[in-house]
Order: structure tokens, then C-alpha cells, then sequence
């Protein structure tokens, strides 16, 4: 399976989308896993693997809200080569554990940069500097941070485009990057616009070769029950970033068939 596009469906949110149903997707359904919701168990991480088993860590991946942010590491286990890993977020996902060795939403990077040895470096796109200061002494050589100020200069994304990144990238987004009048997520959130935010992944797309993306920030299910607009502001983004990907994979499968 080359590339597919993959809902990985937690709470039921993605039930009340439409972003995804005119392309070809693989539906997983996680809604009775036990031991998922921010903090991955051990039990749950057995089975949460073995329901992506068969799809490889290329695509596009919607893992729900940023309480299954984590899932960004059970994807990229599945690269063989060394890979940078490129994080649009409001926050690092690196404080440790609270309890014990627990995979959670908090400290999946953390894990990844002590664990992963094909890991080589974690750019941070827009994460707010009280979460960032902490931590970035101790990762000084393997850890890169663009401030949420560096993506809104508009007359400085040039350095995105000339990264000197030669391994591959994965990148990973939450929507908790966008400002609330975009989108209302169940974190606290920053100031970027959707328009922005596309704007950087192709950006990315276009000069660098990825792997694979995921993408995540849901509302909290009760939250769209009660305010249908909330699903409609979520399929939007999830469709632009969707299409953004997908025109850009398309690309570059008819060069290689022209080559």
C-alpha cells in the first residue's frame, strides 16, 4: 500500500467530517481501546500497534485530538532510516512522564529523542517559549526551535525553505498551533492562520524529502456535539492540509513516471 490516507478514529469526531470521503482512505477504528486517552498503557500500545501494522509510515495520518498526539511515535517506529522529525505545535511534548515510563500526549517527543536511534533532530515550529526555555539545554544539538513570532515573519520563511536538512523528515501537526479564530481545540492554543500554516508545508513539501505527516488538534467530541460549527471549522483545515499533502505526493509521482 503506497502511501494511503489513514483516520484513526478516537472519540468519533471524524464520524461528522467530510474532508476525507472523496479520496481513497483506510478508516481505523480505536474507540474501544481502553488505556488511550492521553496516557498509553502498555495493553494499549500492543493493539493501537498492531492496527497500523499494515500500512507503512508514508501518507498522511489523522490521529484525532492532541490527548492521541503520541501516536506520532508509534508511526514513525516504522522508518528504517535516519529522519528528522518536524513538529508544527503550541507546545514541545516533552515534559517528562508523571507516572513511571507511561507513553503520553506530554512526552512522546521526550521519549523519541531518548529512544529513537534513528532519530537525528526535532524541529519545533511554533511552540510558546514557557514550554520550550526548560527544556532545550538538554537537547542543544538535536533540538532546533522556530518561535511562534519566527512563523508569522513572513519575510523570513526563506530559512524554512533552505533548510540544510539531509536525512528525511516526518512532519507532525496540531492544530493547537492555530488561533482560536481558526479552529477551537481542547488545549490552549496560539495565534497562527490557516492560510499561514499551509503556506509553511508546502514550504516544506517543496524542498525537502518527506516521509509522511500526521495530523491531530481535534475539538473534543462533547464540544462538537454541542457546536456543529466546531466540526465545520475543523473539516476545513483538515481538508486544506489534506489537499496541500496529497497535491504535493501527486506531484511527485508524475515526475518520477516522466523520469
Amino acid at each position: 500500500m503506497k502511501n494511503p490516507v489513514v483516520i484513526m478514529n478516537f472519540s468519533g469526531v471524524y464520524e461528522k467530517q467530510n474532508f476525507y470521503k472523496s479520496e481513497e482512505f483506510q478508516w481505523v477504528d480505536c474507540k474501544n481501546i481502553a488505556g488511550t486517552n492521553c496516557y498509553c498503557d502498555e495493553a494499549a500500545k500492543t493493539k493501537l500497534r498492531k492496527a497500523i501494522l499494515n500500512y507503512p509510515p508514508g501518507g498522511i495520518h489523522y490521529i484525532d485530538s492532541g490527548n492521541y498526539h503520541y501516536v506520532t511515535k508509534l508511526w514513525t517506529e516504522k522508518i528504517n532510516e535516519p529522519f528528522s522529525l518536524l513538529l508544527f505545535d503550541h507546545h514541545t511534548d516533552m515534559q517528562p512522564a508523571a507516572f513511571g515510563n507511561v507513553l503520553s500526549c506530554g512526552s512522546w517527543v521526550k521519549d523519541m529523542l531518548d529512544t529513537c536511534s534513528n532519530l537525528v533532530k526535532v524541529y519545533l515550529m511554533g511552540a510558546d517559549e514557557k514550554y520550550t526555555s526548560p527544556l532545550i539545554g538538554k537537547y542543544t544539538d538535536r533540538l532546533v526551535w522556530y518561535s511562534e513570532k519566527d512563523l508569522m515573519n513572513t519575510k523570513k520563511w526563506d530559512r524554512f525553505k533552505n533548510f540544510s536538512i539531509k536525512e528525511a523528515l516526518y512532519i507532525s501537526i496540531d492544530k493547537d498551533l492555530l488561533s482560536r479564530e481558526t479552529v477551537i481545540t481542547n488545549w490552549d492554543q496560539g495565534n497562527i492562520n490557516l492560510e499561514n500554516l499551509i503556506k509553511l508545508i508546502t514550504a516544506i513539501l517543496e524542498n525537502h524529502r518527506v516521509i509522511g505527516m500526521d495530523v491531530n488538534g481535534e475539538c473534543a467530541a462533547l464540544d462538537g456535539e454541542q457546536n456543529p460549527k466546531l466540526y465545520q471549522e475543523h473539516d476545513k483545515a483538515n481538508h486544506a492540509i489534506l489537499h496541500t499533502f496529497l497535491k504535493h505526493d501527486r506531484e511527485c509521482k508524475l515526475r518520477r513516471n516522466i523520469k
